[in-house]
């Protein structure tokens, strides 16, 4: 059964569609079976996708309303290696519509639950904003990544967060959890982001992800040519970087997501080879 992960933070421009394309097409490089869902209006994961949002015929709006089932509106994203779940601004609708509809926080859970056991992970890029498509995507998924950028607003609304996440899961998905805190955006020699670093660490220890995506032109550049940065530049640092993501990400599922020989993926972030005491 595939892991679904809610990649979400309320504040804009922290990185979130960049994680959510980049950490799909990273696992999808270990041959996981990946299905990629843009839940924003936006539309951006599905153009960085190399998917047209004004072509698509059916979106994730189509799903939640009702108007079609999850199969028919799946596409193969060829130029990323990955299926997606389209989106564009019919998404907007899908806010309004959905306040008149029975259980309409559960309206993604339930239409995962045909293809759930299609795919080894299942990634959700949520709109910037605590709303009922986000509610959506928490009540679907088994945990939640935060992308946060080490700037001076960066915990801003986090506390937020966090409390839509917890009424979540004591109501509707007792299953959620917090996956972890990712890094985004970072420049080392700014001290204003180590200091921010130094405070996610010491509030959120295990919980934060030790890899940490830098600013990168490349990364910044891929979206444009709807390509992820893998795609793209695979030498690039931003690629190199999610390449760790997403080997760190399997190491902490070791046993949810199905073991795969390894690849470029697993040998880009090894552990320390621990010293024996015999």
């Amino acid at each position: 059964m595939g892991h679904i992960l809610a990649v979400t933070n309320q504040k804009g421009g922290v990185g979130k569609t960049t994680t959510s394309v980049n950490l799909a097409a990273s696992l999808t490089e270990t041959g996981r079976k990946v299905l990629l869902i843009d839940l924003d209006a936006q539309g951006n994961a599905t153009m960085g996708s190399g998917i047209d949002k004004h072509d698509v015929e059916q979106t994730g709006y189509d799903l939640l309303i009702g108007h079609a089932n999850i199969r028919d509106v799946i596409v193969y994203a060829e130029a990323a290696g990955y299926d997606l779940l389209p989106g564009n601004s019919d998404l907007t609708a899908a806010e309004v519509e959905l306040l008149d509809k029975d259980d309409r926080e559960r309206r993604l859970r339930a239409a995962l639950s045909y293809v759930q056991n299609d795919y080894d992970l299942i990634v959700i890029d949520c709109p910037p904003s605590l709303s009922m498509l986000t509610v959506n995507a928490l009540a679907a998924a088994h945990g939640v990544l935060i992308p946060i950028q080490c700037e001076y607003y960066a915990l801003e609304g986090l506390s937020a967060l966090l409390d839509t996440i917890e009424r979540v899961r004591a109501s509707i998905n007792p299953e959620l959890d917090i996956e972890g805190l990712l890094r985004t955006m970072y420049d080392a020699r700014n001290n204003l982001s180590n200091d921010v670093s130094a405070q996610l660490q010491e509030h959120f220890g295990e919980k934060l992800y030790r890899t940490i995506i830098p600013r990168n032109v490349r990364l910044a550049e891929a979206p444009s040519h709807g390509l992820p940065v893998l795609r793209y530049d695979k030498s690039s640092r931003g690629a190199i970087s999610y390449l760790a993501l997403a080997g760190e990400y399997l190491r902490r599922h070791a046993q949810v997501l199905p073991q795969a020989g390894e690849t470029e993926v697993d040998r880009a972030e090894q552990p320390a080879p621990q010293r024996s005491h015999l």
